[in-house]
């Protein structure tokens, strides 16, 4: 039988830590800035590099791309079917991604602009459609060890087609795809855009949510 003492020994023991993490009391922490230099600067965004204090007291250097945000739609027509409805798709080339893509609308947030307005504007430019109710849903950061960008996921229904009005770099190919088919796409893999799967999982977990109650 093993000796109790050489058992506790072997068993792996946990580094302390050296500082405790800084208590959230509803106020958001943020870094002190020492000093920010825009090293790179083009129409979409800026990338600066930061000295900064950390909020638990460290001093750090940061490359962070600042982006003045952007709005993603998750536009929904339930008018056939609320169990399984349509849900407004896109396919179109990623450079960055080297490949097509299926994604959600999306766009970028013009300075002065407010989300939401953001969000009908690049829903019209996109695809064509209006929507009667809109919502925010989720507010998420895609990279955010480097990448500043917010992405702000608005759900669209009560869907009225008109004609899309896409900027002269898009060519994007539209599609109504059921909700149940979309699923099977990110199942397989036909799906890599992060905003897209982020935002049709948390809506279809959120619908069977609701169904358990």
């Amino acid at each position: 039988m093993p000796n109790k003492k050489a058992k506790k020994a072997a068993e792996p023991r946990l580094a302390k830590a050296k500082k405790k993490a800084p208590k959230e009391s509803g106020v958001r922490l943020t870094a002190t800035v020492l000093s920010s230099e825009t090293v790179f600067e083009c129409k979409l965004f800026r990338v600066q590099h930061d000295k900064i204090i950390e909020p638990g007291g460290r001093r750090n250097e940061r490359d962070v791309i600042r982006h003045n945000g952007s709005v993603v739609i998750l536009a929904i027509d339930n008018s056939q079917s609320k169990k399984n409805p349509w849900i407004v798709m896109e396919r179109q080339y990623r450079h960055a991604a080297n490949q097509y893509l299926w994604e959600l609308p999306a766009g970028k947030i013009d300075a002065g602009e407010e989300p939401l307005a953001a969000g009908k504007r690049e829903l019209i430019e996109e695809t064509g459609y209006r929507a009667k109710k809109w919502r925010p849903f989720v507010e998420y950061f895609a990279s955010p060890g480097f990448l500043g960008e917010s992405m702000k996921v608005f759900l669209a229904e009560g869907l009225k087609a008109g004609d899309a009005q896409p900027e002269e770099d898009e060519e994007i190919e539209l599609r109504l795809v059921r909700l149940n088919d979309v699923l099977k796409m990110i199942e397989k893999g036909a799906i890599l855009d992060g905003k897209t799967l982020t935002s049709v999982l948390l809506y279809a977990y959120l619908r069977d949510k609701r169904k358990r109650k």
